[in-house]
């Protein structure tokens, strides 16, 4: 069987342009190209609303990265991060029939990053920002949110919270649980780990506390940043201090979102009755399926598509972004997001669920259909 490497060398690419239109007859050249061409610029010209159904731009999304947290790998740059993103873009259009565009850019400078969207904004429907590390990455989207009028969409942060909300959702009806009786502990606090929180308090969940590589985030800590600062405010209500371990104690729901191997068996059987784990780092877990389910985990998921319950953002971002394009939305706001949670999380029967199949698979038409739709909705009341 061939690897990764070998089949990379032989696509050299997983992306392609294609015309849609036979510029080899001369009539169609004339219209696609000169002369013809000339006058639909004039109707942009005198409307720029028209770009978005006079070209592509109604179906094109903007993948940029700055290579700075790259799929698990950490900062190893731009060029190494475009497979990533051409693999993205391969999952755009398959899931969502979105054009999905890689630009891996070679600054890490964040108001360079925001200038280079801005610029950018007249021939993309919408911007996926990917793999840009923390705490760089909040400013930058907040700032783009507010200056743009497309909806601009970081995956780390908010695809990421949007299917593990999805994933609860299920897993708490397999336990038995209501979302408000449930104590959560999240390892990490990136990106990822911060809109998940953030997410999970507003689905209604009863605390979170937070670990990063120093410990428990408590408000009043000397070491905390700004976003840890912010994040210290509404998690860990009960003001409890120490590590990974104790954050374990009497938790419901952990949510590992940062390095492998730094959970073990003694952790999860400190949990509460029927804990449900979610270990989600890559390529290797912070507990791996079958210890967590030996410890005596209820309901485990992973990032993996090896074991049962892969909790996958790809379960997400076609389908959000095909429906906020649909909509000509100009923002994907929490509203959308709940939905899309809603969404992946019906895509199961209840007379289906079980504790090893919580979430549709990644290849589920039927389940980025429903995101694509009900985002789509939501979006359109939102106009009225």
């Amino acid at each position: 069987m061939k690897n990764a490497i070998e089949m990379h060398e032989e696509w050299k690419g997983k992306i392609e342009i294609k015309s849609k239109v036979d510029v080899t007859k001369l009539s169609n050249l004339s219209l696609a190209y000169t002369p013809g061409v000339a006058d639909v610029c004039l109707k942009i010209k005198d409307d720029k609303s028209l770009s978005y159904t006079l070209t592509g731009r109604w179906n094109r999304v903007a993948i940029v990265t700055d290579g700075t947290a790259i799929l698990g790998l950490g900062n190893i740059g731009p060029e190494a991060g475009m497979p990533v993103m051409e693999g993205k873009a391969c999952l755009f259009k398959a899931f969502g029939d979105v054009d999905a565009y890689p630009l891996c850019i070679n600054t890490t400078d964040t108001e360079e990053i925001i200038k280079f969207i801005k610029y950018i904004e007249p021939s993309f429907g919408g911007i996926n920002l990917e793999d840009i590390s923390a705490p760089r990455c909040f400013e930058i989207e907040r700032r783009l949110k507010e200056e743009l009028s497309i909806p601009v969409f970081h995956d780390d942060q908010h695809g990421t919270a949007i299917v593990v909300g999805g994933a609860l959702l299920n897993a708490l009806k397999v336990t038995g649980r209501k979302i408000e009786d449930i104590n959560a502990v999240i390892s990490g606090a990136g990106a990822a780990g911060t809109a998940i929180a953030k997410y999970l308090l507003v689905m209604g969940i009863k605390n979170v506390i937070m670990v990063d590589k120093f410990g428990i985030i408590c408000e009043g800590d000397a070491n905390l940043n700004s976003a840890h600062q912010e994040l210290s405010k509404i998690t860990n209500k009960n003001h409890i201090k120490g590590n990974l371990r104790d954050a374990f104690k009497g938790a419901d729901l952990f949510v590992g979102v940062s390095v492998g191997k730094i959970v073990d068996e003694e952790m999860i059987k400190s949990m509460a009755k029927d804990p449900i784990v979610f270990s989600l780092a890559n390529p290797v877990p912070e507990i791996s399926y079958k210890d967590a389910i030996e410890a005596g985990a209820k309901v485990v998921g992973t990032g993996s598509s090896e074991w049962p319950n892969q909790i996958n953002n790809v379960l997400v971002f076609p389908g959000i972004f095909r429906g906020a394009l649909d909509a000509r939305a100009k923002d994907i706001n929490l509203d959308m997001m709940l939905k899309a949670s809603y969404a992946i999380a019906s895509s199961i029967d209840e007379k289906e669920l079980r504790v090893d199949y919580i979430l549709p698979y990644a290849t589920d038409i039927n389940a980025h259909k429903k995101v694509s739709n009900e985002v789509y909705k939501e979006a359109l009341k939102q106009k009225q």
